[in-house]
């Protein structure tokens, strides 16, 4: 065989090796604790068969194996937080275990402890699952064009103003807006929406998402470590690291505990052989008993498991949060507020009615006032030139004349014929009152903006726009109103249109003319009144209230200042969403106090079973690690839907 030859079969046996313990390596505590459950049966065996060195040799390298990762654990936060924990006390206990003798018994805590543990890591490993995966989709390299040649570089090299060619069924590595081309875009890594979007010149692309076909030029409008995706990921990732209260209290509560305990234990080696008549032997056996059940394991491991397991549940559906503390908030709120434009509202004017004279086409008025308004940058203007296009097969017509009349509206002639479209005063405000049977006050009533649309000194016709309100929106709220939550809006529009928002809306309240520094103050009220209160908004002007709330909740296509400042971020804009959070809250809640209820249960009952002298060791290993790890696999059902 040739040098090459081996070399390659040397090389190729190597990555092999490494593949495979690269797959390994996220299963080796399991691993361990299997490989140490087995050790213990054959130590078991060994004994049955009078091999009492070989036996215990066996269980010693089944205790190094088992037990390794939890005492390094263990060890390593005593010296560092100076406080004893409970790895320690699972350590003294499998000691003391084979100090009298009982050698399987301290065995079987070991691989039972080990088995809980690595049930633990593997929460953890399930919850940065979807960051993993997020991860992945980034593209490492863009094709960037620069002066006609395409070059391949790493995303990171990407500057704002950067051109990049994206073609069919590649990924697109950072944010920007498409200067070139059409195509449709599967954004379900960024906001769990399954159906493809279509995008045109102008629109924004996110980083991770698929572009399915057309080739896209796009123009980087923000740095790669700015993008959407990477502040998703910096989200969650902040989230699984900060601690909830009921969290913080059970690590402060452990480390006092664990001291009780063990002055408990070491009176118990003493009083009973003088209080109580027993002997030496079963007095110190009934304090290894004790360092076991009274071990408060299932206890610390009621809360962290579950926090995680519905972090991960909400970044999989769209919710993002900060963190614990305001995933646990959520359910004990009372009341939300709502930004009304963009929140509430789809935070554009759309068409809603158009109100053509007598004897006077709508068609020809809509065309007519469409061909003026393409000129204009107004809102209002692009609704109604948006309107037509899409109702309309027709081109429009170049007006011959054009005089923007500021604050007023605008003058035109069009084939001769003079036209003005604008507010009722500019038309004149009697004959604008009076058109249509008053439809100006019922338009005004709804909460509708009126646009008139004025022929040689005759009114036309009336176009009514409105900031419409979210097709989910109504969902959302009479979802919220059913679990017992207050809804109110915040609005800087007028009485009469805050109150036509709100009936449509079916918000229980609502307040209007609102400047954003009156929001702050609404919500301090709020706060007084109901204690808990979120606060939905998606604009800069939205942060400060944002800020105040208990939690503040941000749309996913709002401003960078509210997505920063909000503890809760709704990925895809969809406000029932809120309400899957809040339900995702409480169930975490309930699981947690089932879990704690559950602990304290176990461990009482098993300590005052030791007392009576019910228990034995073997049990006592068996119930108490037994409810750690059902407390663990009750916390993974928040993996679940």
């Amino acid at each position: 065989m040739s040098s090459e030859v081996k070399t390659f079969i040397q090389s190729t046996t190597l990555a092999e090796n490494k593949s495979l313990f690269e797959k390994a390596k996220p299963h080796a505590e399991l691993i361990a604790a299997l490989l140490s459950g087995v050790l213990i049966a054959a130590g078991w065996i060994l004994d049955k068969n009078e091999l009492a060195a070989a036996s215990i040799t066996t269980y010693i390298i089944a205790f190094i194996i088992g037990g390794f990762a939890k005492a390094k654990e263990g060890i390593e936060e005593t010296i560092t937080n100076k406080e004893l924990n409970v790895e320690m006390l699972m350590i003294f206990a499998a000691i003391g275990s084979c100090i009298i003798g009982y050698w399987t018994e301290g065995a079987i805590l070991i691989f039972i402890f080990a088995v809980s543990g690595a049930m633990e890591t593997y929460t953890m490993n399930k919850s940065h699952k979807e960051i993993s995966a997020l991860m992945e989709l980034q593209p490492e390299q863009a094709l960037r064009i620069n002066d006609g040649y395409e070059e391949k570089i790493h995303v990171s090299e990407l500057e704002i103003g950067d051109f990049i060619l994206v073609k069919p069924g590649e990924r697109i590595p950072s944010d920007g807006k498409i200067a070139k081309g059409h195509t449709t875009i599967d954004e379900a890594a960024i906001t769990g929406e399954s159906i493809p979007v279509s995008k045109e010149k102008e629109d924004a692309v996110f980083a991770g998402t698929v572009n399915l076909n057309g080739s896209i030029t796009i123009e980087i409008t923000k740095p790669n470590s700015e993008t959407l995706f990477q502040k998703i990921i910096q989200l969650v990732q902040s989230a699984q690291s900060e601690k909830s209260p009921s969290q913080l209290f059970i690590e402060k509560f452990e480390g006092t505990y664990v001291k009780v305990i063990l002055t408990i234990v070491v009176l118990m080696m003493f009083l009973p052989h003088y209080l109580l008549g027993w002997s030496w032997m079963e007095t110190f056996y009934r304090a290894m008993i004790l360092l076991v059940v009274a071990s408060p394991c299932a206890l610390v491991a009621s809360i962290m498991p579950a926090t995680l397991s519905a972090i991960s549940n909400g970044a999989r559906h769209g919710i993002l949060f900060k963190g614990g503390v305001h995933l646990e908030n959520l359910s004990h709120l009372k009341a939300i507020a709502f930004d009304k434009t963009g929140t509430l509202t789809k935070g554009k004017p759309e068409v809603t009615d158009i109100i053509a004279a007598d004897g006077v086409s709508g068609e020809e008025v809509l065309l007519v006032a469409a061909s003026i308004e393409s000129h204009s940058t107004h809102p209002l203007a692009n609704a109604i030139v948006h309107y037509a296009k899409k109702t309309l097969d027709k081109a429009f017509i170049p007006p011959e004349r054009m005089e923007d009349v500021p604050g007023w509206g605008v003058k035109a002639t069009i084939v001769e014929d003079e036209w003005k479209i604008g507010k009722a005063s500019f038309v004149g405000l009697d004959a604008a009152e009076n058109f249509s049977n008053g439809a100006l006050e019922k338009m005004a009533n709804q909460g509708k903006t009126v646009v008139f649309v004025q022929k040689n000194d005759e009114i036309a016709a009336l176009i009514a726009l409105q900031d419409v309100v979210r097709e989910e929106t109504k969902k959302a709220i009479d979802q919220l109103k059913n679990q017992g939550i207050y809804t109110i809006m915040l609005t800087g529009d007028s009485q009469k249109t805050g109150k036509a928002i709100a009936n449509e809306a079916h918000l229980d309240d609502f307040i209007a003319e609102c400047l954003p520094e009156n929001k702050v103050e609404h919500l301090k009220k709020l706060k007084e009144t109901h204690s808990n209160v979120a606060m939905v908004g998606d604009g800069i002007n939205d942060a400060p209230a944002l800020a105040t709330a208990n939690v503040g909740i941000a749309m996913g296509e709002g401003s960078d200042v509210a997505l920063e400042t909000a503890d809760v971020v709704l990925m895809k804009n969809d406000l029932p969403r809120i309400s899957d959070a809040i339900e995702l809250s409480r169930r975490m809640n309930r699981i947690i106090k089932q879990n704690v209820v559950f602990s304290i249960t176990v461990i009482m009952f098993l300590i005052a079973s030791n007392f009576l002298q019910f228990v034995d060791l073997p049990f006592g290993v068996i119930a108490h690690e037994g409810s750690t790890i059902l407390v663990i696999l009750n916390s993974l059902r928040l993996l679940k839907s």
